[in-house]
Order: C-alpha cells, then structure tokens, then sequence
C-alpha cells in the first residue's frame, strides 16, 4: 500500500481527498497536516470520513515525511513555493493542487498573482496536471501541478474545437459559476449563507487568476468571467467563441475523448447535479449557424474533477497505478 500525505487535510479539498483515498485500492492517507485544525481528530475535523479514519489526528506540518511515499498538496496560494524544494529534493512524487507551479513562466505568475515566485527554478519541474490532455507528461512524472477548477471545465469544453481550428483563437468567452465550496472552508463574508443564498453573482471581473491557465493551454486569448452560484458544490463552463472552420463540435468532442474514462460527450446540456461527488466530466457543444459562434458546455464537480478527483487521477499515473482507482465518473443524485 502507497503512503501518502496530505498538507491542507482539514480544508474542503482535503476531507474530499480522504473520502476517496478511503476507497481507494491502492493508495492511502497517512500523515494528515493542517495547521489551523492541528492536534484535533480527524473525526471532528471531518465527521463524515470519522469511520474511515477512527485513529487519525491532524497534525502541523514541521517538514517530516518520513514514511510519506507520496505528497498531496491543498494549500491556499503560494504556500507550495516554500516547500516544494525540500519535497523534490527528497524524491517523494508530488501532487500539488495550488496554483504555484501551473504557469511556465515567473514573469507570468508575477502578473496574475500579484507577487514574485520564490522558487522559480521549478517551474519547469511541474508537468500540468489535466490527464485527458497531458497524460503522456504526467505518466511516471515526479511533479505534478493539477489544474484549477474553472480551468479544468474550459479547457476540456474548448481544447479539442480550437486545435481543429473551428473556434477562432482570438475570440473565445468563458462564462462560468461554481459552488461556494470553491471559495474553501474558511469563514468569510462574501460566502456565507445570508449573502449566497437566492442570489447569483459575477466576480473576479476581467482579472481572475485561472484565465491565464485556460489562455496557456489553449494558445488563446480569453475573457473569463467566473460567478458564485447558490449550491455547495460544481461548476458549469459556458464558453463562446467565433467559428473557423466547417464541421459538427459535437462530433469533435465525441471523436476527441473516446475511450476516456471520466469524461462524457452529450447531446443534452449537462447540469452540476449529474458530476457532484464524481470525477467525471460532462460536455456538449453546438454549432449556431445564426450568429457563426461555436458553443461549448462543461459541467465538473470543483471539489471532484476540479480538485481532489483530478489529484488522485493524476497520482494513478504517475505512479503506474491503474488512472481511474478509487474514482467514478458517476454523480450522487438526486
């Protein structure tokens, strides 16, 4: 059995990477490190995996590893620079779902997260981290940085229809919602019940951080507007862009992932409902011969797909396990 660590095990990404470790054949957590919930049991930390974990406890992190045959990484943003020299210089593979090692470039990272990386000799160490695209890098990979929730959603939605060339490069809009649960468990007012409930908002206007992922990975230039939507958990893409080229991007999508295990190409527009608590994806594009756009839907858990899910995909291959262990590309519903 593989031992693995989880830095950040008392956030929502954390609880939602033990509920699926604990089925997991081949992995299992081990060390559980979260600094604002250290020395208490897990169970009280997160009731709803207490029976998977009756003897665990949440521990701070002080750099010890020892028995640690693999690192999964949920810290807030920036909290991976520090550490991840200490974990790649020891040889533990690495699974890191913060965005410090998504961009390529320390001048790129710089301008979208408002401050300098401090260990920009690594970048180049991290493979990116969405397998349906990438799967040959990250397979036996050391590094891996899994991609941003809303980033997931457009880039699977999109990538297949721009690379044919019917989607102009130059013309692409993003409009997607999360759950609040994207906003991570921390208490704060802009999540709370009394402001989400019954109420829809846009956020992040012009400047939200996973734009830069979805341009990197699509040689395109985007405009991305994310919303807060009044549910726990999901995200649903809607992304625009400008016809190219002749052809059905519904037929595209269906050639583009066949055979992908997590990844489902409909004729009907997909909901949250039918991904919550799965690592599946869900897509459907039609082609509007009225306006000459191309429209593309995704609908992805953000906690399952978007985070923990898509971690432990990348951890299957990585460490030459079977890609889809411990995961399900069915939702819970209703």
């Amino acid at each position: 059995m593989i031992r693995s660590a989880i830095l950040g095990a008392s956030g929502y990404v954390g609880g939602e990477l033990l509920r699926l470790l604990a089925a997991h054949p081949g992995l299992r957590a081990a060390r559980l490190f979260g600094d604002s919930k250290a020395g208490q049991a897990l169970g009280a930390v997160h009731p709803h995996v207490a029976a998977a974990y009756p003897d665990s406890t949440v521990e701070r992190f002080d750099g010890d590893l020892d028995g640690v045959d693999l690192v999964f990484a949920a810290l807030p943003h920036g909290k991976s620079q520090a550490i991840a020299p200490a974990i790649l210089a020891a040889g533990v593979p690495f699974v890191d779902l913060g965005a410090d090692f998504r961009l390529s470039d320390a001048a790129m990272y710089e301008r979208w997260y408002g401050h300098v990386h401090e260990a920009p000799e690594l970048l180049s160490a991290f493979v990116y981290g969405i397998p349906e695209i990438n799967r040959d890098s990250i397979r036996g990979a050391t590094a891996v940085a899994a991609a941003g929730c809303y980033a997931t959603a457009a880039i699977l939605a999109l990538k297949p229809l721009v690379e044919a060339g019917l989607v102009r490069p130059d013309s692409i809009i993003v409009d997607a919602a999360s759950g609040v649960s994207g906003a991570g468990r921390e208490l704060k007012e802009a999540t709370a019940f009394n402001t989400v409930d019954g109420s829809f908002a846009a956020y992040g206007l012009l400047n939200h951080r996973h734009t830069a992922e979805m341009e990197l990975a699509l040689s395109a230039t985007l405009l991305f507007t994310p919303h807060l939507a009044p549910m726990t958990r999901g995200i649903l893409a809607t992304c625009y862009g400008s016809a190219a080229g002749d052809g059905d991007p519904l037929e595209l999508l269906r050639e583009a992932y066949a055979g992908e295990p997590f990844v489902h190409v409909t004729a009907e527009p997909p909901a949250t409902k039918w991904v919550g608590g799965s690592n599946g994806c869900q897509l459907t594009a039609r082609r509007d011969e009225r306006t000459g756009r191309i429209l593309a839907l995704a609908a992805i858990d953000n906690l399952g797909k978007g985070a923990a899910g898509q971690m432990i995909q990348c951890a299957n291959l990585m460490l030459g396990l079977d890609e889809g262990a411990g995961l399900t590309a069915c939702g819970v519903y209703p």
